[in-house]
């Protein structure tokens, strides 16, 4: 008997029970598996899974092969991966294996009556397909598993957690106009805009889904447990990580990509030029979903990330609920953005809604701390007790070589310090 068939006999039950018994445990065992070694949307692991299937792929993890023969047995499925890429993604892989923390994350969602989802189920949200390799291998649901693929169009209203009270009066009047015309709210439960947008959906007896970037046994931010919990008694909580993970910089930046392609369209109600819904934004431009951008006074710094949406990437200018209905009947009847504009409005936002390092003295902002790189090895430091290479490696899911390039940048800012025992986060000054 193979690993992963041994494996996931062992795990019969977990997986059972999450699957609701429908018998297809093996491919929901090899996914769930992959997903808990490699961070949302690595293309490399997704390249890998497409030419040889999720439970191939999980075997191959799992015997610890060496990267020539991961490379040879791809290139005999007819795909392209030279032993310089294999090596690297195995590198990231592997540590993370750990059979025993695999199995308390079933176990936790089991206990929170988590569902898991996998392509191919009947109320799997076709639209995140569209991120080809990036795609999630799984989805973890709390609530109606059919939130986002049960004939109902779908619409993404994101924008700032320091809403302004304007911001949130349009939220508010957007998502309860949009579920009396029968759409199904989308956003990330995040405080402010997402906040105000869920909150109107549910008072109007409507649908609507929130994506994490944690586990979705641990309702983040705190603040929002309640709410996250009425979400999930009638709409759903989703996330594409494993119960037990925790929310990073780097997966929210990742997470927006789940909620622009599971939406039939994207609207921006308030953002300031930094925000981090403009990666939001240009996720859903990417995918050439319609956008729109609600503008705001031309004296709010809180409205710049919208109007530069309409001023320099032909988001369409929406002001109510009809237009943002329009974006999804009309699909795409604006001007859509250049793939350079898309390419313009995504590069950066790794720095998106203060993601970037910065110094409390003169809030300098750190160039190398703006890199995505950057921001995952950032996540995968801790302020007060230094950690090692591997260590960091391991929490952030990047090769060794690639972190300590990272860290060393990283260290010339000010960002990151080295110390005898490993690296730390400088503290502010």
């Amino acid at each position: 008997m193979s690993i992963v068939k041994h494996s996931a006999a062992r795990l019969a039950a977990e997986v059972s029970a999450i699957r609701r018994g429908d018998g297809a445990s093996l491919e929901a065992f090899a996914r769930s598996l992959l997903s808990s070694v490699a961070e949302p949307g690595d293309g490399l692991l997704g390249r890998v899974v497409a030419a040889l299937g999720a439970a191939e792929s999980a075997e191959l993890l799992l015997e610890s092969v060496p990267a020539e023969r991961l490379a040879a047995r791809v290139a005999e499925a007819g795909e392209s991966l030279d032993e310089r890429e294999a090596a690297a993604g195995l590198e990231r892989w592997l540590p993370r294996v750990d059979h025993a923390a695999f199995v308390r994350s079933l176990a936790q969602a089991a206990r929170v009556d988590a569902r898991l989802l996998i392509p191919g189920d009947p109320e799997w949200p076709s639209g995140v397909d569209e991120l080809g390799v990036h795609a999630p291998l799984v989805l973890w649901i709390r609530g109606r598993a059919d939130a986002l693929n049960h004939g109902r169009p779908s619409l993404a209203l994101v924008g700032a957690r320091a809403a302004t009270g304007y911001g949130e009066h349009v939220a508010m009047e957007a998502s309860a106009g949009l579920v009396d015309r029968g759409f199904t709210i989308v956003s990330g439960g995040a405080y402010g805009i997402d906040g105000m947008a869920h909150r109107s959906a549910l008072a109007s007896d409507g649908v609507t889904v929130a994506f994490l970037a944690g586990g979705v046994d641990r309702f983040y931010p705190m603040g929002h447990e309640a709410l996250l919990s009425r979400i999930a008694a009638t709409g759903a909580v989703v996330s594409e990580l494993g119960c037990g993970a925790a929310p990073t910089k780097w997966r929210f930046l990742q997470r927006n990509r789940l909620i622009a392609a599971a939406s039939e369209a994207t609207v921006v109600l308030e953002a300031g030029v930094r925000s981090g819904s403009l990666n939001t934004a240009g996720h859903a431009a990417a995918l050439g979903r319609p956008l729109g951008a609600v503008p705001g006074p031309v004296t709010s710094p809180a409205s710049g990330g919208c109007h530069r949406l309409l001023r320099e990437y032909n988001a369409v200018c929406v002001v109510d609920a009809g237009q943002m209905a329009e974006l999804v009947g009309d699909h795409g009847s604006g001007v859509r953005p250049s793939g350079e504009a898309v390419a313009n409005v995504q590069r950066g936002q790794a720095a998106a809604g203060g993601h970037a390092g910065t110094s409390a003295g003169g809030g300098r902002r750190y160039a190398a701390a703006a890199s995505p790189d950057a921001v995952r090895v950032l996540d995968a430091l801790s302020v007060r007790s230094p950690r090692s290479l591997g260590e960091v490696a391991k929490r952030c899911g990047m090769a060794a070589t690639a972190v300590m390039s990272v860290l060393g940048a990283l260290e010339a800012d000010g960002v990151a310090v080295r110390h005898s025992e490993g690296w730390r986060r400088a503290r502010a000054r």
